[in-house]
């Protein structure tokens, strides 16, 4: 079965305000969820947004913001998995 992109759907979403780092909590069709770690949305000179680009590697930055926010994406993720 080819990706349909109409069946990809973000959840949530968080952005680094300093790195402009995306993590989503994405669901293909009735998947499970599931996290993704980026990409990296970056601000023009005019303060406008970039194309988004790969995440790469993770800075001192994302990698603080990251644990600021870890809770709460465990906490999304964890109410959003099906009961067994």
């Amino acid at each position: 079965m080819p990706f349909d992109p109409n069946k990809d759907k973000v959840l949530k979403q968080w952005k680094c305000p300093e790195t402009g780092l995306l993590i989503t909590i994405n669901r293909y069709d009735q998947g499970e969820a599931k996290v993704q770690i980026g990409p990296r949305i970056l601000k023009k000179k005019d303060g406008s947004d970039r194309a988004p680009v790969k995440a790469g590697r993770l800075t001192t930055e994302d990698i603080l913001w990251l644990y600021d926010v870890m809770d709460e994406i465990k906490d999304e993720l964890t109410d959003l998995q099906r009961p067994t």
